[in-house]
Parts: C-alpha cells; sequence; structure tokens
C-alpha cells in the first residue's frame, strides 16, 4: 500500500517524485545500487582510526553538592531557566529557550534536570561530579555547526523520551534500569553527526562506512562514541553498577539507538503492531510486558518516536525544526553538487519543495507512528 501511495506521488509533479524518493530511501529498509567512487591514494594510505570523532577534553572534576549549579550548568538566567523547565514533564518544552537560558548547555541541563526528577544519580550512585563531566563531553561531541543533528536534538529527543516513559499504560512498567538505559541512548543517540546522512558516507565510500560495513553507519558511530566517552577521566557513570547491570544496560542501549536508523522505520512499525495487538493489559489499561523482546520492542519505537517528534510539537517549535532539517539536507546537496553527485531527494536547494515534503512526511510517516503510539498507549 505505501508503494502504491508513493508511486501516486512521484507522478504528481517534479517535487513530488523528489518527496517519493526521500521517503523510499530513507525510512524503507532498501540498497539502491549506485556507483561508488574508488578511493584516492591518499585516502587509501590513510589508517582507520579506532573510534574516530573522540577529542581529548577537560571538565572540572573538582564540582561538589554546594558549588554545583541549580541545574548543572552555569548561566546568568537561572529563573528564566527555571521557568522553562516548569515544563520539564511535559509534551511541547521549548527546547530551544532551554538552550538560551542554560547558556547553549541545553543536553548537559536537560540531563541533570531529568535525573534529578527520577532520583537516578542517587538509585545508581552516580556521583554528581562524574555526570556532569561525562555530559558536558558528551554535549561537546554534538557538532554545533551542524544545523539539526546537534546538542539541541538530543536535548529535545531525551526529554520526550522523559516524558514518553510517564503515559499512564507504561507507568511502572519498565525497571529503574531500563529507565536510566533509555535517556541514556536518548542524548547518544546521534552524538558526532556529521550532518550528512548514512546514504551519503556510503556513497562517498567514508572510512565510517567501511568501518561499519554499509550497515546503520551512523547509528553504530554514535553507540562507538557515546560508549567510549565513559571511559575518559572522570566520565564513567556507570562505575557503581554491577557486571550484570552494566551489560544489560549496553543490550538495551545499542538496541534502542540501532532502532533510530531511519530506514528500518516501516519494520519497526509494524512489529510494534503486531506484538501489541497480540498482548494483555491490566484492568487500569496499562500494557503488559513479561519478556525482552516485548519490552525491547516498546523502548525501541519509544526512543524513534521521539526522535521524529517534531510535527507533534507547538508549530513554532515545528517551524524551527523544519528550517534546520532543511538546511541540512541543502549543506548535503551542496556538497554532492561540488562532488559531481547525483543529490539526493530533498537535498536540492533549487528544486525541493520545503511544504510539500512536511506534508508528505508528516502523512506517510508521522501520522502513522504517532497514532499507533497513542492508540497502543494512551499517550495524552
Amino acid at each position: 500500500m505505501l508503494n502504491r501511495e508513493l508511486s501516486h506521488l512521484s507522478e504528481m509533479s517534479r517535487s513530488g517524485n523528489q518527496v517519493s524518493e526521500y521517503i523510499s530511501t530513507t525510512f524503507l529498509d532498501k540498497q539502491n545500487e549506485v556507483e561508488i567512487p574508488s578511493p584516492t591514494l591518499r585516502e587509501q594510505e590513510k589508517p582507520m582510526s579506532h573510534i574516530s570523532g573522540v577529542k581529548k577534553l577537560t571538565h572540572s572534576s573538582s564540582l561538589t553538592s554546594a558549588a554545583l549549579p541549580r541545574f548543572g550548568v552555569k548561566t546568568e538566567q537561572e529563573d528564566a531557566l527555571a521557568r522553562e523547565l516548569n515544563d520539564l514533564n511535559k509534551w511541547g518544552l521549548n527546547i530551544f529557550h532551554v538552550a538560551e537560558y542554560s547558556n547553549n548547555r541545553p543536553l548537559s541541563c536537560m540531563m541533570f534536570a531529568i535525573f534529578q526528577e527520577r532520583d537516578l544519580l542517587k538509585t545508581f550512585r552516580i556521583p554528581v561530579d562524574t555526570f556532569i563531566t561525562y555530559v558536558m563531553t558528551l554535549e561537546d561531541h554534538y557538532h554545533a555547526n551542524v544545523a539539526y543533528h546537534n546538542s539541541l536534538h538530543a536535548a529535545d529527543v531525551t526529554q520526550s523520551t522523559h516524558v514518553l516513559l510517564s503515559t499512564p499504560a507504561l507507568d511502572a512498567v519498565f525497571t529503574d534500569l531500563e529507565i536510566l538505559a533509555a535517556l541514556f541512548a536518548a542524548a547518544i543517540h546521534d552524538v558526532d553527526h556529521p550532518g550528512v546522512s548514512n546514504q551519503f558516507l556510503i556513497n562517498t565510500n567514508s572510512e565510517l562506512a567501511l568501518m561499519y560495513n554499509d550497515e546503520s553507519v551512523l547509528e553504530n558511530h554514535h553507540l562507538a562514541v557515546g560508549f567510549k566517552l565513559l571511559h575518559e577521566e572522570n566520565c564513567d557513570i556507570f562505575q557503581n553498577l554491577t557486571k550484570r547491570q552494566r551489560q544489560s544496560l549496553r543490550k538495551l542501549v545499542i538496541d534502542m539507538v540501532l532502532a533510530t536508523d531511519m530506514s528500518k522505520h516501516m519494520s519497526l512499525l509494524a512489529d510494534l503492531k503486531t506484538m501489541v495487538e497480540t498482548k494483555k493489559v491490566t484492568s487500569s489499561g496499562v500494557l503488559m510486558l513479561d519478556h525482552y523482546n516485548d519490552r525491547i520492542q516498546v523502548l525501541r519505537n519509544m526512543v524513534h518516536c521521539a526522535d521524529l517528534s517534531n510535527p507533534t510539537k507547538p508549530l513554532a517549535v515545528y517551524r524551527q525544526w523544519t528550517e534546520r532539517i532543511m538546511e541540512e539536507f541543502f549543506r548535503q546537496g551542496d556538497k554532492e553538487r561540488e562532488r559531481g553527485m547525483e543529490i539526493s531527494p530533498m537535498c536540492d536547494k533549487h528544486t525541493a519543495s520545503v511544504e510539500k515534503s512536511q506534508c508528505s512526511t508528516l502523512e506517510f510517516l508521522h501520522i502513522r507512528i504517532h497514532s499507533q503510539t497513542y492508540m497502543n498507549f494512551n499517550l495524552k
């Protein structure tokens, strides 16, 4: 049915064809045949780094409860930030305001606020100075010059995941460790994102594509960087977890972040629908998830849903996200044009229709996943 709808859309106009191609290549697990350029001699001679993108950074490790800023970050607009964080548990919090008032530390601020709200620092005996050091180091590995996939997006996805975890149908369903894993996965899910797609990295024979064998290239890299940073000085926020807890958390996080690969969208949604239709709920409407496969299926979709949640936010916020994602697309298109490559769907600034792309993406993707989520989990 989806293929038939996409075919109809592509026949309507040139811009409609671009939208159809974008949806097909991005959200369906297809491998297009492309002519991959041979690496230059310089590229062939360059040794592959173990995990690229990890930088040596130093943040203060002498924080104490007395010296700790109220929201984990230094800011001269603490009162304004406090007003914004009154919406911490609400869908539609304005993350752009949080960034403005937190001295451009939205991810560090959001992680600290959520972990405090859920008492996770105490539950898992995470030293506060270690936590602040890690989240600031993590935030520094998001690139401010990337228009969309930056720490602002990571903070937004983390806060959205936090709200989804609190929905009535999921109340008391997940363990503290699963909640910790979901929030950590949301925070790291796009770290060190270069601002181009998986297909671009594959088509350009990039080091990352070679390292991960063209399979969920960016998602694998985000995981590697997120976990690697735990080994930096005073960054191991999981130091007091048992070995078994660490292993369980790592498996959960890997499963969730890999599921943010947009090419897995349709299969992910289909699997969720099938799983939920066969599950029982309690008399109060709480979903019963007894097995790991069921629990991780919901968690995967939860983080994926949070990752795609921009159109469900207040219009003024959604417009800013739209401008940012299109800017990132167009930058990739410019790079493809400079290299003499075929420009990816929706990445040609001369022909792409922003309005049509948003309407079609809403119709084909967001309405499907969010209506399914609302129906299954009674989200309000």
